[in-house]
């Protein structure tokens, strides 16, 4: 595995290096103009307000940090990223180009004043300092502060394809994890549809709980929903056989817990069901590809390329896919490709976290002169420390995102590819109106 991933990142790094080579600065007056445009972003894990001695589990239905064993964060993302000093300066008036144990404690009461001050407004708040016009919170639930119209609902629903005990999938520590995660998330939307137990056959369980918690999502506000399954399983979602996933999910109705073999063609089948579903509600179904966060996470398994199966579904094709993160890592250029599908997007929120603007211009220009009009903007903030948290996580990103943008632009500019007017035009398309169309929001 060690050295697959090694021959899958050393093409990307070859390329990488040769399009920086070639790559000059952004043109000034194109970025000034990109920080002007208010984003859509496609991708958080944004925090409710909390009240005194309270804890937000709600912000991902799969959390890393401080549930699965310690790993080191990537370089752009380390506190020594002068992008966060800026953040501070940006969003709270840091007065200083320093971290001086006094001065952070000065920005710490002065963070905890704005919040005070601001209060269930924060959220907001911080959005109109980023940039930002609407987000949509990947969240088990919404919560205070996330109010719509400026912050919109994307539910998990992994748990949907997971109606059975699931002991032969816990198959490291981390899925060990998710999986208890994900259980408990099948007894709310059971409880939520008020279904006690487990429906004795796959159909009743598709009608009782699947249908009944999409519809709720969708009268909750969902603009669409979320497979984090590349922690759980690979993304081969392959043909379902339906038959054999109806004798197997009876057979294991009642006790035990099917071999990871059977359980995973049960969970091809439900994935479909799902998306199906999703699609006739008029809501967007989102999966995690490429890198993840945790130790024991199998990149093999997180190629867009595995999903052909899906995306090449003549009966999902009224369900429009995201695909989260676009790839990142080794799998960007796969998801340029997977961008010719109709009903295909990508985001590149994480990848403004994991590398620099100059790296991820070269996977902008790439998709950018493939299909502009299906890549989307996304941060992947979420909760962080005391001095680096979420608005700070966001402001990074969001810089990230812009300056590369701007790069790759700039680039297609000095080449001839195209004019300054289409650049803009492909700047607020990528930004704000590529979102805007798929979800339908307001202008």
């Amino acid at each position: 595995m060690k050295k697959l991933r090694i021959l899958l990142l050393l093409p990307l790094a070859a390329l990488l290096a040769n399009y920086s080579a070639a790559q000059g600065a952004s043109d000034p007056a194109l970025l000034a103009e990109i920080n002007k445009i208010k984003a859509v972003d496609n991708h958080t894990h944004v925090p409710k307000v909390l009240g005194p001695g309270e804890k937000d589990d709600d912000y991902d239905a799969l959390p890393c940090s401080g549930y699965l064993e310690p790993s080191a964060d990537p370089g752009m993302a380390r506190p020594e990223n002068p992008l966060f000093l800026a953040a501070w300066q940006k969003i709270y008036g840091y007065k200083y180009d320093d971290r001086s144990p006094e001065h952070i404690r000065e920005l710490l009461a002065i963070k905890q004043e704005v919040a005070n001050r601001e209060g269930e407004n924060f959220p907001a708040w911080v959005l109109d300092r980023l940039g930002i016009d609407y987000m949509l919170a990947n969240r088990v639930a919404m919560g205070r502060g996330l109010n719509p119209p400026r912050f919109l609902w994307v539910p998990f629903d992994d748990a949907l394809m997971l109606p059975l005990h699931a002991d032969s999938m816990a198959d490291t520590p981390d899925r060990k994890f998710f999986y208890q995660r994900e259980a408990m998330l099948q007894e709310r939307y059971r409880k939520e549809s008020n279904v006690q137990g487990t429906p004795p056959t796959l159909d009743e369980y598709v009608a009782s709980v699947v249908v009944p918690t999409l519809d709720r999502q969708k009268r909750a506000g969902a603009v669409a929903v979320k497979f984090e399954a590349a922690y759980l399983r690979s993304l081969n979602f392959a043909q379902p056989q339906q038959e054999e996933a109806r004798s197997t999910y009876a057979g294991y109705s009642k006790r035990g817990s099917p071999t990871q073999p059977e359980y995973v063609k049960i969970q091809d089948y439900l994935f479909r069901v799902i998306a199906r579903e999703a699609g006739r509600q008029g809501l967007a179904v989102h999966i995690h590809t490429g890198a993840g966060c945790g130790g024991y996470f199998n990149l093999g398994g997180s190629n867009p390329s595995l999903l052909d199966s899906v995306l090449n579904d003549a009966s999902l094709r009224k369900t429009n896919f995201v695909l989260v993160h676009g790839g990142a890592g080794p799998y960007t250029k796969v998801t340029s490709f997977q961008l010719s599908k109709p009903n295909v997007y990508a985001d590149f929120s994480e990848q403004d976290w994991l590398i620099s603007p100059r790296m991820l211009s070269v996977v902008l220009r790439d998709w950018l002169e493939w299909y502009p009009e299906k890549v989307l903007f996304g941060t992947d903030l979420f909760p962080g420390a005391a001095e680096i948290d979420w608005p700070e996580i966001g402001y990074m990103t969001s810089v990230t995102g812009r300056k590369a943008l701007a790069l790759a632009l700039t680039g297609m500019i000095d080449d001839g590819e195209i004019t300054r007017d289409r650049a803009v035009e492909i700047a607020k398309m990528v930004l704000r109106e590529n979102a805007v169309k798929l979800y339908r929001l307001p202008k």
